[in-house]
């Protein structure tokens, strides 16, 4: 592979297509992530800003590491978010966003090993020590059998859509609801008109009685 040649990591996994409208069933691979953990309403919490303000120097710390080292240039997949509350029903009905708690990702590639992360990790710590770099961590996420669509639009018009998911697509399949509710953003808010937002809505599943 040529060094110029950008990679699109997430056009290889299945996980990161999904139409709007269409409640699909996958399977999605274990996969590891930069993750920062917080809580409460992401619209104002410092703790949301600050995390975001450290996974993103590290996941291009890591990019430019691996064309530079490993001859491997890639785009920065796009930031995703585990979202849960003691009351799941703070997703779907009243959206109170000061009772959620979240762990924010970005995916990192199979190629990059735990020494690039952690040396990326000290780079940025290093040159510029956002808020939490030091909450800043890798580790495996493993999902396996999930039920997801596409949402276009405002984040806050995604409740209708999750209570369908929650209360008539799962059940309708003889499926029940396990693991934490997950989001992948392909559209970034600050650009993008709220309507036009692009989001996976993600939610893993077991078989109703298993």
């Amino acid at each position: 592979m040529a060094a110029t040649e950008k990679v699109d990591v997430t056009k290889t996994i299945d996980g990161y297509r999904a139409r709007k409208g269409r409640f699909d069933v996958v399977d999605v691979p274990d996969q590891r992530f930069l993750m920062v953990d917080g809580h409460g309403d992401p619209n104002t919490s410092a703790a949301f800003a600050d995390a975001l303000g450290a996974l993103y120097p590290v996941a291009y710390t890591l990019k430019f590491a691996s064309k530079r080292d490993l001859g491997r240039d890639y785009v920065v997949p796009p930031l995703e978010g585990l979202w849960w509350a003691d009351d799941m029903a703070a997703f779907t009905t009243g959206r109170d966003k000061t009772q959620w708690s979240w762990t924010m990702l970005i995916m990192v590639p199979e190629w990059v090993d735990g020494g690039m992360v952690e040396a990326a990790i000290s780079a940025v710590a290093t040159k510029k020590r956002p808020a939490r770099i030091d909450d800043v961590r890798c580790d495996v996420l493993s999902e396996g059998t999930c039920v997801q669509t596409l949402h276009v639009g405002s984040f806050d018009d995604e409740a209708p859509v999750l209570a369908t998911m929650h209360h008539d697509v799962i059940p309708a399949r003889g499926l029940r609801m396990t693991g934490t509710h997950h989001e992948i953003y392909f559209s970034d808010p600050r650009r993008t008109p709220s309507e036009k937002r692009r989001t996976i809505l993600r939610q893993p599943v077991l078989p109703e009685d298993a």
